[in-house]
């Protein structure tokens, strides 16, 4: 990755004080070096059809092992761009070719992705790919289950080098799940994050995303227990209600990091 276009993108969005405000505009010299080195993007305007279209076709060329080994990598890299294509992948792996309009449900929205947890448009116009990028190597992507980020987020993936797992990788993760299994069964995913501080380097944001895309992935699976005392607000979505009753689920574990080593 370029280190001056991604210094550019960063600054676009993001200041000492957190995220810059007013509108902006994607042009002069600065963003055209960060869009020629596949930084940055003019907007997009495309539809909820072809978006799954090229969706498909990405699933063609991107496999399981890939993108497992790109969030195994990221672990001890802190190469937070690469998290994230572990759940859009898991996301759209079971979505087939269908139309918007076939598929609407009464009260709007389509329903073959709602059914796998993606929040879509049927018209998407004028698209800033420019903040999704920003986020995704920020903190490892913030709109995981919108269907543009996913598409966004495999494109992008698909133009990445195969990624190397380490031994440290591996323990890593072990350590993680170690950390899940000696939650309290109350615990709430915020319990979860705070456990994580010591075991791999990553900032709050970061761990939970990282919480996402194991609980898009299935790894951390909400099961239907009942859930224990009350419920406290979070900005959580796939590990919304997660309890550390709930554990993780060792098949989806072993599914997707079993090559490794992982049950």
């Amino acid at each position: 990755m370029d280190k001056k276009a991604k210094r550019i993108l960063m600054q676009t969005f993001w200041g000492s004080g957190g995220w810059k405000p007013g509108n902006r505009v994607f042009a002069g010299d600065e963003f055209e070096y960060a869009r020629s080195c596949g930084l940055m993007f003019d907007p997009l305007t495309i539809t909820h059809d072809e978006l799954v279209g090229r969706i498909i076709e990405l699933h063609k060329i991107i496999t399981l092992d890939q993108v497992s080994a790109a969030f195994l990598h990221s672990l001890s890299t802190r190469q937070t761009h690469l998290r994230s294509a572990l759940s859009s992948w898991s996301l759209t792996k079971d979505l087939t070719e269908h139309t918007y309009r076939a598929n609407l449900t009464d009260t709007g929205g389509c329903k073959v992705c709602m059914e796998q947890e993606l929040i879509v448009s049927e018209q998407y116009v004028g698209e800033d790919l420019n903040v999704l990028n920003f986020e995704r190597i920020k903190w490892g992507g913030i709109r995981l289950n919108w269907l543009l980020y996913c598409w966004f987020d495999l494109d992008q993936f698909s133009q990445e080098a195969p990624a190397v797992v380490t031994d440290e990788d591996v323990a890593i993760l072990r350590r993680m799940l170690d950390e899940v299994r000696a939650c309290s069964p109350a615990d709430s995913a915020r319990k979860l994050e705070q456990r994580w501080n010591d075991v791999f380097p990553s900032s709050k944001n970061e761990r939970d995303v990282i919480m996402e895309v194991l609980g898009y992935a299935g790894v951390l699976e909400i099961t239907k227990l009942p859930r224990i005392g009350r419920r406290t607000d979070n900005d959580f979505m796939a590990m919304d209600g997660w309890q550390g009753q709930d554990g993780y689920n060792p098949h989806a574990a072993a599914r997707l990091f079993g090559k490794w080593g992982i049950v």
